[in-house]
């Protein structure tokens, strides 16, 4: 992956948690020179909510998928096991906010990935309909929206016991 992010030529912004990764490869950070950050925590919601972002690498994890759903933003779909890989081909497939990566991941495929969500007009697609689903989120979650009704609705069964 590093080195995919590295050819990829575009700046980004990495977390890499504790453990995860042993040590990044010799003369990575060189490659990457001052586009590229490495942090070990990031306030995702806040990071995704942020004009600059145009793309986000993700395992597919519920909450990460929203909450960039929620910020119009397009996904990277790396999923590991679960309901991961259910919800990568729904954002890949029935979404079409993503795009899916299943293989072993090479540095060329990497940077080929990170360009067509960032840079290619498929990504610009993807982007837009990010956004039109963001659009239709927010409708939803407002007062008087359908995930705000129903909400509303479960919680007054909850109390009504």
């Amino acid at each position: 992956m590093a080195w995919g992010l590295t050819k990829s030529k575009l700046p980004f912004l990495w977390v890499v948690r504790p453990g995860l990764v042993q040590s990044l490869p010799d003369g990575f950070k060189e490659g990457v020179g001052e586009r590229g950050r490495i942090v070990q925590w990031a306030p995702q919601k806040e990071i995704l909510a942020h004009k600059a972002v145009a793309g986000f690498w993700s395992h597919c994890g519920w909450n990460s998928t929203v909450e960039s759903i929620a910020e119009g933003v397009p996904l990277i779909c790396r999923p590991n096991f679960a309901d991961q890989k259910v919800t990568a081909r729904y954002v890949t497939h029935v979404w079409k906010v993503g795009m899916q990566l299943e293989e072993e991941l090479e540095r060329e495929q990497v940077a080929a990935a990170v360009r067509r969500l960032m840079v290619e007009k498929e990504g610009m697609e993807m982007r837009k309909r990010a956004v039109e689903l963001k659009a239709r989120v927010e409708i939803g979650t407002r007062k008087g929206g359908s995930s705000f009704n129903d909400l509303d609705k479960l919680i007054k069964t909850i109390r009504s016991f």
